[in-house]
């Protein structure tokens, strides 16, 4: 009897560990998608994406990186040479909430926590409705280490569409529905 309760005690505390451990693992981050839009996965190496432009708008810091077919339609005059972008075209937009480095001379403002990733896809059959572009937002949660789809509680406010970004983009319909300029190299 005693063995067996030696063996429990050991082997109890193991068994907790694997299973408490996978429970308390982040999911993947490639798991998340916008309800009937678009998928964290489409965007599997966006971190190895060509630089577009920076941002800074509020209390948040901004880089905005395009996949290679993005990069070559600007390198090409899209949009300003009146052409849309072509099927395959994407952007990422990283957010951080902005902080001051007080060791750095002159305290300059840096990234702080991730706040959120932001998704463009031109795909015109996919997206006729929303000007050829899906858009995704997903909302980075630094306790958990996880994303979700952005919702009409974040700022700004994201229907969990592939349509969420389509409204604010109308106003630059005649760039193809892309804020960003390709910074000059």
């Amino acid at each position: 009897m005693k063995k067996v309760s030696h063996r429990l005690i050991v082997a109890l505390p193991i068994v907790l560990a694997v299973v408490g451990g996978k429970a308390l693992s982040a999911p993947d981050r490639y798991t998340v998608q916008v309800p009937g839009g678009l998928a964290f996965a489409e965007f599997e190496g966006y971190l190895n994406w060509e630089i577009i432009a920076l941002s800074h708008g509020g209390d948040a810091l901004a880089v905005i990186l395009g996949n290679p077919a993005m990069i070559d339609a600007y390198k090409a005059g899209i949009p300003g040479n009146g052409k849309p972008f072509p099927d395959g075209a994407k952007m990422a937009k990283i957010h951080w909430n902005a902080k001051v480095n007080e060791e750095a001379p002159g305290s300059p403002t840096v990234t702080g926590d991730l706040h959120d990733v932001d998704f463009m896809a031109k795909d015109s059959k996919r997206f006729a409705d929303s000007g050829g572009w899906g858009y995704g937002a997903f909302i980075y949660n630094t306790a958990t280490d996880t994303f979700r789809p952005g919702n009409l509680k974040d700022e700004p406010p994201q229907d969990q569409d592939a349509k969420c970004g389509f409204a604010c983009h109308t106003v630059v319909e005649n760039k193809d529905y892309v804020f960003t300029v390709y910074a000059k190299r």
